[in-house]
């Protein structure tokens, strides 16, 4: 080895032989045990400057020669150093009437200035040096003017590995708002009356919800709800304003939903995203091709990288929204008064409004032109693996949130949108990779800061780096019980749909699931498994139904009185929440194939059209009679198809285009898009060219009709929302269990005596998902007065219960119609 060349100071490190703290034991955990070094007492109060730099580790032999190095990896080093930094609550710019502070934190920068523009593409007129604070690592000034309106960017000098030391211009992880395509940050004060609609500080949000379970949540993205629409203005097609259109068929149909028991629209992501033009971005012309045909996608394929559409969930700034939804977005301002107006005008249609957070990772890191946080402080808000690089396993750049400041980023930047956007619940996109700690102190602060309840859930999976709890106890699925934190639970999803959302080619088609004919309608394309994954699976969604609850005693299939947790689900515990607050349940949502979709590819190709919309049906009634949240994906009330597209995220508007006319539900649009597909076609085509298998508007008329009715029943009393774990398992019981039951039929029974506002003495639902009728003698239920629910008595959507349900009560005979929910009670 050679000598070193080039260091301006070595320091000799000192072998460290006191233990660790448990704090610092505990945070470091992942890392195996090794040689631990220590600086030496008299250079510790050089680090704050040795940080600034090029920092090596390296072990040399006795004449000086370098045997092994490394970099050197500084969040552990920041956050004990700078942990005051947490309390600074006024990062990013904040302008008064007599000025205008900036601050960022920056503590590895040598120096800092803010560039302030006029607007969003001159040069700037200002460059203002910024003072290091040395206590908290930040970077600030006192301009003596009021420099709302004007744009801004800070100018930073780091060491950044791999480049050395560089100068970055670079937006403000605080922004508040942007120019276009996020190149400068907007200095703004979001309660300045200017940047709010009128009557924004006096409409109130609905009190629809006192407690999570109460939330029947439907999912919407800002572009899919009025790109399709005619009715919408053109201006407003694909932005915020489609909302305030109140004329709309959208917005029509989002006050039938509202009136019939949906609570909150949840918005896909609205804070700024990288994968969106914001100016220039293009509409492609689909070809009149074949429903099969791929030509369609091949359109789509071609302007991919510069359409208007993407789901969004590729993060720029946090706490700025999206431009490309407002009507301008060169002009920082309006961007945040539409966003408002949207809000507003959700609230005052009845419908409470969340909003899918995603800081489980970047759209950028390094020195990439994107990236923002890692060109003002590298190496420290991404999660690094042991060579120093960033984690991937969310898909994109990691960030790290157990990092003081990153989780304080995250925890502000919810902060503004429930107090300053009035956001009434959250959504958080790969949850499981946050720390449950500080989820639960971004529940305080959200909290604390409204002066109300702001409901949180989010996708609780758990794999990648921190799987397992390997660095810390996640926000996951398993470890956030007891915390009122909710997750989408999988347990009766994959149960009801069949399969997983890794299935391929044949997989797609043999792996029926409960409603789409799981042994009791094969559809030929394997041989029926055995009756024993019937009986698996009903208990699985009658999982579901309980809430997925720990301790919920179930008599399964094989006859014994179990707590849902000692369950197995693929290795885990099939019931996992402490209470219903932390579940949530769906069989739908934008990942993955629609249910439509999913069980054209299932259900044998001769089911009728009227029968594909009963099983669409059983899906969402499974999932409004089950304890817990009810979480809906837009237009699945309307039989939604993406054309057979199992990731539709960057499929443009063809693929997720909604039609709230009725006429079109979107399944034969051609192949979908062959990057994310076309392993897949070969299954998919003689789908897509059958007629059949394609709704009339009639068919799609009569859909979202039944869901309302279902919404309602669920609406009509609280005992299919009930508050406590003890209340589901005093109140909720089940019957045809056991091994002799009929496994095609769940029976619920639901105890209203007693309890607030039941309005039932009484409930009992049969959801029958056979193809033929069922006649089941119920013990329990023999003698007892019960008429068929009030809104299935008249007038209802679906008239077989009306029609052809029977009760002989004096020999407790109960009839349930192919493939339907029916609901008694006794009033």
């Amino acid at each position: 080895g050679t000598t070193v060349h080039g260091a301006a100071d070595a320091i000799a490190l000192e072998g460290a032989t006191a233990p660790l703290s448990p704090a610092l034991a505990q945070r470091f955990r992942f890392i195996d045990d090794g040689v631990r070094l220590a600086l030496p007492v008299a250079a510790r109060a050089r680090l704050p400057l040795l940080l600034r730099g090029q920092l090596v580790l390296v072990r040399e032999d006795a004449a000086g020669r370098v045997l092994e190095a490394t970099g050197l990896q500084l969040p552990g080093a920041l956050d004990a150093l700078y942990r005051s930094a947490t309390g600074v609550s006024d990062f990013g710019a904040t302008p008064t009437a007599v000025g205008t502070r900036f601050r960022v934190w920056a503590p590895t920068a040598r120096t800092a200035s803010v560039c302030i523009y006029p607007d969003g593409d001159a040069r700037a007129d200002a460059l203002l040096p910024l003072q290091r604070d040395a206590a908290t690592g930040a970077w600030s000034i006192d301009a003596a003017r009021d420099l709302r309106g004007r744009y801004y960017a800070f100018l930073v000098d780091v060491y950044a590995r791999g480049t050395g030391v560089v100068r970055n211009r670079v937006t403000d992880p605080y922004s508040t708002s942007l120019a276009t395509d996020s190149a400068r940050s907007y200095v703004a004060d979001l309660g300045d009356p200017a940047l709010k609609p009128t009557g924004w500080d006096t409409t109130p949000a609905p009190s629809t919800v006192r407690a999570a379970p109460d939330m029947a949540v439907y999912e919407l993205h800002v572009r899919d709800f009025s790109a399709n629409d005619a009715s919408v203005p053109a201006a407003h097609r694909g932005k915020y304003l489609a909302f305030t259109d109140t004329g709309s068929n959208g917005m029509r149909r989002l006050r039938s939903l509202a009136a019939a028991g949906i609570t909150d629209v949840h918005l896909l992501p609205v804070f700024d995203f990288a994968s969106v033009r914001e100016a220039g971005c293009v509409t492609p012309a689909i070809p009149r091709a074949a429903p099969d045909s791929e030509r369609q996608q091949a359109a789509v394929a071609a302007v991919a990288a510069r359409d208007c559409f993407n789901w969004g969930y590729e993060p720029w700034h946090f706490g700025a929204p999206e431009g490309s939804y407002a009507t301008d977005p060169a002009d920082g301002a309006v961007r945040i008064r539409e966003f408002r107006a949207m809000v507003q005008a959700l609230h005052a249609s009845g419908l409470r409004v969340g909003m899918d957070l995603v800081f489980n990772h970047t759209n950028a890191s390094g020195q990439a032109p994107r990236s923002v946080l890692d060109r003002i402080v590298p190496g420290y808000y991404q999660r690094l693996d042991a060579n120093g690089d960033v984690e991937h396993s969310t898909c994109c750049e990691n960030t790290a949130t157990e990092h003081a400041m990153m989780g304080k980023l995250m925890i502000d930047m919810a902060v503004r949108w429930a107090a300053q956007y009035r956001i009434d619940s959250f959504r958080f996109d790969l949850m499981g990779h946050q720390p449950r700690a500080v989820m639960e102190a971004l529940q305080r602060a959200v909290d604390g800061a409204t002066g109300r309840h702001v409901d949180l859930f989010g996708e609780g999976w758990n794999f990648g780096e921190i799987a397992d709890g390997k660095r810390f106890v996640q926000a996951s699925q398993l470890s956030l019980d007891g915390s009122g934190i909710g997750t989408f639970s999988d347990r009766a999803r994959d149960a009801i749909r069949g399969g997983s959302s890794d299935d391929r080619g044949q997989a797609l088609v043999a792996r029926q699931g409960y409603i789409n004919g799981l042994v009791y309608d094969p559809n030929g394309a394997a041989p029926p498994p055995p009756r024993d994954a019937l009986l698996r699976a009903a208990d699985m969604v009658r999982v579901g139904l309980a809430g997925s609850l720990r301790d919920y005693v179930l008599r399964t299939a094989g006859g014994r009185d179990t707590p849902l947790h000692a369950i197995d689900y693929n290795g885990q515990p099939a019931g996992y929440a402490s209470q219903p607050s932390e579940v949530v349940n769906y069989v739908e949502n934008h990942d993955n194939l629609t249910l439509f979709d999913l069980d054209a590819l299932k259900l044998p190709r001769t089911t009728s059209r009227e029968d594909r919309v009963r099983v669409q049906m059983l899906g969402i009634a499974l999932t409004a009679f089950s304890q817990g949240i009810a979480y809906f994906h837009g237009g699945m009330d309307g039989l939604r198809s993406k054309s057979l597209d199992g990731n539709s995220y960057d499929s443009g508007d063809w693929f997720n285009r909604l039609d709230w006319s009725d006429r079109d539900n979107g399944f034969g649009a051609g192949l979908p898009p062959q990057k994310e597909n076309g392993a897949n076609w070969t299954w998919l085509r003689p789908l897509l060219a059958d007629p059949a298998i394609k709704p009339c508007p009639r068919d799609i008329a009569d859909a979202r009709a039944m869901f309302n009715d279902l919404l309602r029943i669920r609406a009509s009393t609280p005992l299919f929302r009930l508050r406590s774990a003890e209340d589901v398992q005093a109140r909720l019981r089940f019957e045809n269990t056991g091994p002799a039951q009929e496994p095609t039929v769940i029976v619920g029974h639901l105890d209203g005596v007693g309890y607030p506002g039941a309005r039932f003495r009484e409930l009992l639902y049969l959801v029958n998902v056979d193809k033929v009728a069922h006649a089941l003698v119920l013990p329990d239920e023999r003698g007892k007065p019960y008429r068929l629910h009030p809104v299935q008595r008249d007038a209802a959507a679906d008239p077989r219960p009306r029609g052809q349900a029977r009760v002989d009560a004096g020999n407790g005979r109960y009839t349930v119609p192919p493939r339907s929910a029916v609901v008694y009670v006794i009033e």
